[in-house]
């Protein structure tokens, strides 16, 4: 019917992002599983059925109507936990367009990177999807906190998407945050109590509880849960400071997020034998780790558009990062050479001011050759063009996931 989620994906980052807890609070309980901003107010708008597909013009329609709505129910984030194949310029893409129509109506839009980061063809470049790649709303890779409550020890998970953009070439993602087996709310009846990767046994958070699955909770994977992290952030910042514009949300995310990661992770598929190595550049993880005290205690008032910058390859081997006129990130800078201050602060000394950051080296690429280079921009042969460019664009109109996206969503990363 149309208020039950037969999917059960929604629900999960519902919860995620404004979960209470009360079915894991109290005496008998070991562990609380609650939101991010359990006093936030979640506004469903169901745009994908019991398969997890959808259309373009469902997910347009909703975004319109919470624009509609923003006044009459406070809306002040939308969490876009879904994704589909870039086709074109986000300038020529209604799904884009809509979302920037929401970020100028002053909603904050938070979306999923793409869970396709182990894409052989480019490394995992290239492959942000839509509408994650318009510059406006804030876009989020997943981070994996290999099973310890530190931070220090955490990973990116090799199945986030990494950017740059197709077409446009935006640096994306704009921040990453935990979304590897992520536990949250069940949906009673939906099609993930059939995927049993995704249970979680009762006496995992019940002091005396059986070793029978819980049908309060469930554990799920991907940059989908990733987002809503970062949207229950944005509620907790609007929460304390009304007036923020989506803007300065994006930029105090942004500049307070932490910049200290490992040269390199490697994660092994158990299925396959197979090993990815990531590196830990900004097409990678953007501007750093989601810090949710230090965002708050962030008092940059900047004004201006907080557009994710482009990246433009130059003859001399470098990589220019390319600011809008007037841009709260302020002017241009260029990879491998210095950096100032202010530009340091919010994408990292060690992501933008390092000459291991040249286009075609080993760090960003995880190979010895320019293999990757060539097919993202373009520059090999019209199939690996197509590969990534989307010739094949007649499924334009369906957000769909994937099979890669549903193992990755019912079985994370260890």
């Amino acid at each position: 019917d149309g208020t039950t989620d037969q999917y059960g994906h929604g629900t999960h980052v519902a919860g995620i992002i404004a979960g209470t807890g009360s079915r894991s609070s109290g005496a008998g309980y070991s562990e609380t599983f609650s939101g991010i901003a359990p006093a936030a107010k979640i506004v469903s708008l169901r745009v994908l059925d019991q398969n997890g597909s959808g259309t373009d013009a469902d997910v347009i329609s909703a975004i319109n109507t919470a624009i509609q709505l923003k006044s009459k129910y406070n809306i002040r984030v939308i969490n876009l936990s879904l994704g589909r194949p870039v086709f074109e310029s986000y300038a020529q893409d209604p799904l884009c367009q809509a979302v920037e129509r929401a970020w100028n109506a002053g909603i904050v839009v938070v979306v999923a990177a793409g869970n396709y980061g182990r894409a052989a063809a480019t490394n995992g470049y290239g492959t942000i999807t839509a509408p994650g790649n318009d510059p406006y709303v804030i876009t989020v890779g997943a981070m994996k906190d290999n099973g310890t409550p530190q931070r220090n020890d955490d990973t990116i998970a090799s199945y986030s998407s990494k950017g740059p953009t197709l077409f446009d070439h935006i640096i994306k993602p704009d921040l990453v945050a935990p979304g590897n087996r992520i536990v949250s709310v069940d949906a009673p009846g939906s099609y993930f109590e059939h995927v049993p990767s995704t249970n979680i046994a009762q006496n995992a958070y019940t002091i005396q509880g059986a070793s029978a699955v819980s049908t309060s909770y469930r554990i799920m994977s991907g940059t989908s849960m990733a987002a809503p992290v970062v949207s229950g952030a944005v509620a907790l910042m609007l929460q304390q400071s009304p007036a923020l514009t989506p803007d300065q949300v994006k930029v105090r995310l942004m500049e307070s997020a932490s910049k200290s990661f490992p040269a390199f992770s490697t994660a092994t598929d158990p299925q396959t034998g197979v090993t990815y190595t990531s590196q830990y550049d900004a097409f990678t993880v953007g501007a750093g780790y989601l810090d949710i005290n230090a965002a708050l205690s962030d008092t940059n008032l900047t004004h201006g558009p907080a557009l994710s910058p482009a990246a433009k390859f130059n003859s001399n081997g470098n990589v220019t990062m390319v600011i809008a006129p007037g841009s709260a990130f302020a002017n241009s800078i260029m990879w491998g050479a210095s950096v100032s201050k202010a530009e340091s602060i919010v994408w990292g000394a060690n992501v933008v001011n390092s000459n291991s950051l040249l286009w075609g080296a080993s760090i960003l690429w995880g190979t010895n050759t320019d293999h990757g280079f060539s097919i993202l921009w373009g520059a090999s042969s019209d199939s690996s063009s197509s590969i990534l460019w989307g010739a094949n664009g007649d499924n334009s109109t369906s957000i769909l996931w994937s099979a890669s996206d549903l193992t990755t969503l019912a079985n994370g990363e260890n």
